[in-house]
């Protein structure tokens, strides 16, 4: 069974990774199109892709800011809707879930 202290550290952690992979995903939008016509094609495509992780990396990123909000407010493993412990298991899986399993479905 993990602390809370250890939950906190786990999702700080995963806090700097999201940010430095957004990072980098943004610089990759924002780099110049190929002049070549297929070229800007290909790149559309990937920046599509890029985008769409872009944008499940920043829910993720906000879901764990939520989490470390609940950590300070004393509320982190307890269900936003409910109010019920949420169990360890379900932790480990996703740290910075809001909601119990029951909830979650």
């Amino acid at each position: 069974m993990k602390t809370t202290a250890e939950r906190e550290t786990q999702l700080r952690a995963r806090l700097t990774e999201l940010d430095a992979h957004l990072h980098t995903i943004e610089g990759a939008l924002d780099e110049m199109p190929d002049k070549d016509v297929e070229e800007r094609a290909v790149e559309r495509e990937s920046d599509e892709v890029l985008e769409g992780l872009g944008n499940t990396e920043l829910l993720e990123l906000r879901m764990v800011e939520a989490a470390l909000v609940r950590i300070a407010e004393g509320e982190y493993g307890y269900c936003v809707e409910c109010g019920d412990k949420i169990s360890e298991e379900r932790l480990d899986v996703l740290p910075a879930t809001p909601k119990c399993r029951k909830c979650a479905s």
